[in-house]
């Protein structure tokens, strides 16, 4: 957690480059030169799920099918692949899924960067995601980086905003309030112990909503690291990411800042949250080693089905990307999952 500076002057506290989190965030993530705009994309940085391993992929598409059951099989089925990257999510979907499905299917990659060269003609690239979607929507480590904003208790037991500048240097602003207070109050209550902290997610729940309310019947499946009211962290989940390792949160655009989801915060009436190892176990990715006798009977069966247990296991276990949690939110349809 980075230090939390109070011993400026007037004119210190008075700098213009003091700004809440959400504000500095999402300006290193999303202005110009940000984050999120540089040329070798997320995956330069970070390995999600997506990058994991095909399987992810194909468990998506799995997922799409059975909307599409759930749907009467429309016409054009839609999948919206929100915070996109570089369309990799979409592109292996569309991959996976059956012919007669894929001929059906409309996608679309959700991002503010530039489309990808080389992507996928089918995929129909936007700054912002369709109306009247009739199909899945999938986020996949969206919300952990709509930017929200991050409030600490003071030496009074006072729970105040935390102002930031862009060399990640931090002091306290004013008492939080408002719909934010609220917030707070409903879903992460803070004591008056001195330095607790917590990301205040009304920013994400609105976001989600959205989100949620362009689709006319389908399924949204939000996936992210996650907590929920029983299992708050004491000192919030602030942080960053550069080259693959954990690193300080410093709103300068050199890194990624994310923070954990209050998905439970999110979830509209009907939704429902569960880890991503039973999400996965429910659409046929178990991790299972192939058995022996394989290995007499087709060694070189044995060995792709062995890396893929390999991969099952890695994007199902404990302690790691087992741990996200998946929103489902369906609407005007039964639960797929």
């Amino acid at each position: 957690m980075t230090a939390v500076t109070r011993d400026e002057g007037p004119e210190e506290r008075e700098a213009p480059e003091w700004r809440g989190w959400r504000a500095a965030a999402r300006e290193a993530l999303y202005g110009p030169g940000g984050f999120y705009r540089r040329a070798e994309g997320p995956a330069g940085h970070f390995r999600t799920s997506v990058h994991a391993s095909p399987l992810f992929a194909g468990a998506v598409a799995g997922l799409l099918c059975r909307v599409d059951e759930a749907l009467g099989r429309p016409a054009t089925l839609d999948f919206v692949d929100m915070a996109a990257g570089r369309g990799e999510l979409a592109a292996g979907v569309l991959a996976a899924l059956p012919a007669e499905v894929a001929a059906r299917t409309r996608a679309y990659a959700v991002e503010v960067a530039e489309r990808p060269a080389g992507l996928d003609h089918r995929i129909e690239w936007l700054a912002e995601p369709p109306q009247g979607v009739t199909g899945l929507l999938f986020a996949n480590e969206w919300l952990d980086n709509v930017p929200v904003e991050v409030a600490e208790v003071d030496s009074a037991g006072v729970a105040r905003l935390v102002l930031v500048r862009s060399d990640g240097t931090e002091r306290l602003g004013e008492p939080v309030d408002g719909p934010q207070a609220r917030w707070l109050a409903r879903w992460w209550p803070l004591s008056g112990e001195a330095g607790l902290r917590a990301e205040i997610g009304l920013p994400r729940d609105e976001a989600w909503a959205s989100a949620v309310a362009t689709l006319d019947r389908g399924l949204a499946v939000a996936v992210d690291y996650a907590h929920t009211a029983e299992t708050r962290p004491p000192f919030g989940t602030l942080t960053g990411f550069r080259e693959g390792r954990e690193t300080a949160a410093v709103p300068d655009g050199s890194c990624d800042i994310t923070a954990h989801v209050a998905l439970d915060a999110c979830a509209l009436p009907g939704g429902r949250v569960l880890p991503q190892r039973e999400a996965l176990r429910a659409l046929g990715v178990t991790g299972a080693r192939p058995p022996l006798t394989l290995a007499s009977t087709d060694p070189a069966a044995y060995v792709r089905a062995l890396a893929s247990a390999g991969e099952a296991a890695e994007l199902t276990a404990s302690g790691g990307l087992g741990d996200f949690a998946w929103l489902l939110q369906p609407v005007g349809i039964g639960d797929p999952l």
